[in-house]
């Protein structure tokens, strides 16, 4: 944080804290234009699977009027596969963080865009649950709150770091919470859990990119490319992360079931 706080104090030198800001935008391009492929990636993948999953022909799996799940669809959602395609991107997303530092920046990001296309087959359900129409309007308010968290995040002179440990915990929380829900499926429990979901995902917005930036500022001295570009995979993987959470959790109030 000391040399965040002399940027912003100006008591670097203007030449130096000219040249800070403009590799910061830099970064953060990457970092949202990394996070924009993922996200592009992760709803192709959702839409596609879910589009194999689903048939308006006749079959022993039948989910609504004159929709029917395909084998594969079945498979995917009402067979034991089930349980690995919900918690696959769960696993990933642990291993990928472990082994981040092992990678280069170049398969870190291979690996980022993998990931997030094995989110995309564990949302494709969505696809069957509730209306397109539904999808895009939470999408988009998903979209326009994401940008405004993350310019305070980005622009707030205030020190978020503070929050950031209550945060972490609320998410372990949330997790427990959504995993004992799944053998209780209590509704009340699960509108909780959305709602509680909703504001730690804000909350983690503001408080990831405030750190993106303090990250990129502290190391930006040592000119260290391959650390700042596996920075900008990890900072676009927790920003990632933030969105679909928080989209995921909108939907359950906003979205329109089939």
């Amino acid at each position: 944080m000391a040399q965040f706080d002399a940027l912003r104090t100006g008591s670097v030198s203007g030449a130096r804290a000219a040249e800070i800001d403009q590799g910061l935008r830099a970064h953060m391009n990457k970092v949202y234009g990394t996070m924009s492929v993922g996200m592009l990636i992760t709803f192709a993948a959702a839409w596609a699977i879910s589009g194999l999953a689903v048939s308006d022909v006749a079959t022993p799996y039948q989910i609504a009027a004159d929709q029917y799940l395909t084998s594969f669809g079945y498979a995917l959602y009402a067979s034991p596969l089930k349980w690995l395609v919900m918690f696959a991107p769960l696993i990933f997303v642990f291993g990928f963080s472990a082994m981040i530092n092992r990678m280069s920046a170049a398969t870190a990001q291979i690996v980022f865009y993998a990931f997030a296309a094995t989110m995309g087959v564990s949302l494709s359900s969505i696809f069957l649950v509730f209306t397109g129409v539904s999808i895009a309007q939470t999408f988009l308010v998903t979209a326009i709150a994401f940008a405004s968290l993350s310019l305070y995040g980005y622009t707030t002179k205030k020190d978020l770091s503070a929050m950031g440990t209550f945060l972490i915990m609320g998410v372990i929380g949330l997790i427990v919470a959504m995993i004992v829900n799944l053998f209780l499926q209590s509704g009340p429990l699960g509108m909780a859990i959305s709602a509680i979901g909703v504001l730690i995902f804000a909350g983690l917005t503001a408080y990831d990119t405030q750190k993106i930036k303090t990250e990129y500022v502290a190391h930006a001295a040592h000119g260290d490319q391959e650390w700042l570009g596996k920075a900008a995979i990890m900072g676009a993987l927790s920003l990632y992360l933030d969105f679909i959470n928080m989209f995921m959790f909108l939907l359950q109030f906003m979205g329109q079931r089939e």
